[in-house]
């Protein structure tokens, strides 16, 4: 197969929930839909990754470009800090998406961090987290109410691969309470919304780059997909 018609298997982590549907009110393995027509948009064949195996290695090596997705916050004594009241955690996507994480470094694969992607990936580098962001910054404009997206204006830097791909600005859908506090080490912060959180985050050099807002909600631009897609074709 010609390299230009080769089309990339991406990873995607998924949520362990309980669910119904049809008959059956049951814990499930779940993503959001738009995560994976944004993939097939972008060039790529979807994946999805159920947090059940500590096989990170094996996982990571059978894809060839990983999405960390958003969920439930980052468990707070990873981090050294004890849980707010407001904080929700999923102990068992933590330790499968770190161990994903690490073996993608390890593995050299390209890795896009989505929400709470991009904490995970800070919070593995040794990062730590404001736990609950309108406490810090007064306002609900991150998340304005229950399964409501807000929008923000994000300013990229100069020169990142975030602002090479997005431009230097850039419109966003965001649902978060939490918000990088102290960034991993590795990390550079490239985005910021207009209060001053951190809303991009990269390691230069590499196919590592975490956004806090949600891009698969925007099925029109697909842009940090199609990048995504296009460093993994070229890893592989």
């Amino acid at each position: 197969m010609a390299s230009s018609d080769f089309r990339p298997v991406i990873g995607l982590t998924g949520y362990l929930e309980p669910a119904k549907f049809l008959v059956w009110e049951t814990e499930a393995v779940l993503l959001h839909r738009v995560y994976v027509d944004c993939v097939v948009a972008a060039g790529g064949i979807p994946v999805l990754l159920p947090p059940v195996s500590d096989a990170y290695e094996r996982l990571v090596s059978t894809v060839d470009g990983l999405v960390l997705t958003g969920g439930a916050d980052v468990e707070p004594e990873r981090y050294g800090h004890e849980p707010h009241p407001a904080t929700y955690v999923r102990p068992e996507r933590d330790a499968f998406e770190f161990g994903l994480f690490e073996a993608a470094r390890r593995q050299g694969k390209p890795v896009l961090g989505v929400c709470r992607g991009l904490q995970v990936m800070s919070v593995a580098l040794g990062g730590t987290l404001v736990q609950h962001l309108p406490e810090s910054v007064n306002t609900t404009d991150h998340q304005p109410a229950p399964a409501t997206f807000g929008t923000s204006t994000i300013s990229l830097k100069s020169g990142s691969r975030a602002a090479e791909i997005l431009g230097s600005e850039t419109k966003a859908h965001c649902y978060h309470h939490q918000a990088v506090d102290r960034l991993g080490a590795g990390l550079e912060a490239v985005g910021w919304a207009a209060d001053g959180t951190i809303e991009a985050a990269e390691i230069p050099g590499e196919f590592v780059l975490g956004v806090q807002w949600h891009p698969e909600q925007d099925s029109d631009d697909v842009r940090l997909f199609q990048a995504l897609a296009e460093a993994s074709k070229e890893k592989r």
